[in-house]
């Protein structure tokens, strides 16, 4: 599975949130609202998720395995660390 698109939306306010991603695989499959947030020891990505009737949050999209998982967030980092200053949007991988 190749990861064919990549579009970073910066989110332009204090917090954590740095930005909303959506992430388009093999021109056919895309995911929206992938987060990149700011942690204690750097930025990580955070799978689209909802709040469940018992207040739970759970992904609606995941990587089933860590060496996917990996890939993947190595790719959307690197793409928002290329990232211009003032850029927001779009990144054809």
């Amino acid at each position: 599975m190749d990861i064919t698109d990549i579009r970073i939306r910066k989110v332009n306010a204090d917090g954590k949130l740095k930005a909303y991603v959506t992430v388009t695989f093999d021109d056919s499959f895309v995911v929206h609202n992938v987060k990149i947030i700011e942690g204690d020891s750097g930025v990580f990505i955070a799978m689209p998720s909802r709040k469940t009737k018992n207040g739970v949050y759970k992904d609606v999209a995941h990587p089933i395995n860590t060496e996917f998982r990996t890939i993947l967030q190595d790719r959307i980092l690197d793409e928002y660390n290329n990232l211009e200053p003032e850029a927001d949007e779009h990144s054809e991988v």
